[in-house]
């Protein structure tokens, strides 16, 4: 009777094994000491481990990824492009997840360093820090990148004389109903607002044009609170964030807080903060920073507003981006000049970060993506 049990068990385990679907980690990286391009990693949810299942060669440094909202294609942008930079798109496998380069376009500027997908798949966002343009690229039936629709080239400069000399146009985040896109000029400390189309794939400054941020700022990456209610701004040369409130109707952002510092008040090394998320809860807003190497954790109130509550070493140098797990259950975190992904649990009631011993070696990782396959 008790190996009937023992048996039926065992059954039962790989059976539930069998069923729970596949998640994939997809790694952009620079092409530096040994990288080969995109790293396909598949991650096990139950341990908490990766295994590298895939490299699809690319030797431009496909640094910024992002999926389309069908799950069927990535995208990345190849930063180190000669002249003017480039964006891949490749398809996804469905069981597998791995993927295979299908077309290249230019992103008309060079340093192509961010991409966004709008909601219904048709635009690609792609940012270019090199060259300070915005470029919109549409998205075909199949996936495939088409030719240039709109090109925006931003002038100015701002108060920091080596870092803000020109525009450096950094991000591209879509609003949550799908009809602004709010861009970040690290050169000049606005984020600027703009209405597109999706048929024509053009953009359009939104009633309220831009925001701007104290001086010397820096605005980097968004966040948007998963209320759609606020959005959260680095500010990458004062190692601090902005929270604005989002009014939804015309996009404008109404600044409720600027220059709140997200380091440790002891800290006096160089630094230079990066990415940001939250929780999908919306209780804690996470930031990384270079120079400390580690994660930034804030605490969400009720009206937006965050005050940093710890601090997570990310056990490796230059956390240039990281990720929140969709589930809430874990981090992760890309450290690029150790060439290594930490693996942390992550505690939803006290925004905690605890290492789980797992990490894996992946070369200059610059951008993290979860995807479940479908």
């Amino acid at each position: 009777m008790k190996k009937l049990v023992l048996l039926i068990a065992l059954l039962m385990s790989s059976l539930a094994k069998a069923q729970s679907p596949k998640e994939i980690l997809y790694v952009g990286t620079y092409s530096t000491r040994g990288s080969e391009g995109i790293y396909v990693l598949e991650f096990d949810r139950a341990s908490g481990s990766l295994k590298q299942l895939q490299t699809v060669s690319n030797a431009k440094s496909p640094s910024f990824l992002a999926i389309h909202p069908s799950g069927k294609y990535l995208y990345s942008v190849n930063e180190a492009a000669a002249n003017s930079g480039g964006v891949s798109s490749y398809s996804i496998e469905p069981k597998t997840g791995k993927l295979t380069m299908m077309n290249q376009q230019s992103s008309h500027g060079r340093g192509p360093c961010h991409i966004a997908v709008d909601q219904t798949g048709k635009l690609a966002f792609v940012s270019n820090y090199g060259g300070g343009t915005f470029t919109v690229l549409p998205i075909q039936n199949d996936g495939r990148l088409g030719a240039a629709t709109d090109t925006l080239k931003y002038e100015g400069k701002g108060a920091h004389p080596q870092r803000q000399d020109k525009p450096h146009i950094h991000s591209a985040t879509v609003s949550p109903n799908n009809r602004f896109v709010y861009v970040c000029d690290l050169g000049t400390d606005k984020v600027y607002i703009y209405e597109f189309d999706k048929t024509s794939g053009k953009v359009k400054p939104a009633v309220t044009p831009y925001a701007s941020v104290a001086p010397g700022s820096g605005p980097r990456h968004i966040a948007i609170h998963p209320t759609g209610k606020y959005l959260y701004l680095v500010e990458e040369i004062n190692s601090s964030v902005a929270t604005f409130a989002i009014d939804n109707k015309t996009g404008a952002l109404t600044l409720l807080q600027d220059n709140v510092k997200t380091l440790p008040a002891d800290f006096t090394g160089n630094n230079t903060s990066a990415d940001i998320h939250t929780d999908p809860k919306g209780k804690f807003l996470y930031q990384s920073n270079r120079g400390y190497d580690g994660l930034a954790i804030l605490s969400i109130a009720n009206d937006g507003k965050v005050t940093l509550v710890g601090q997570q070493p990310t056990e490796g140098k230059t956390p240039r981006n990281f990720m929140i797990d969709p589930k809430g259950e874990y981090a992760f975190a890309a450290n690029q000049d150790t060439d290594n992904i930490v693996v942390y649990k992550l505690d939803g009631k006290t925004g905690r970060l605890t290492p789980t011993g797992t990490q894996i070696k992946v070369p200059a990782p610059v951008c993290l993506k979860l995807f479940t396959v479908r």
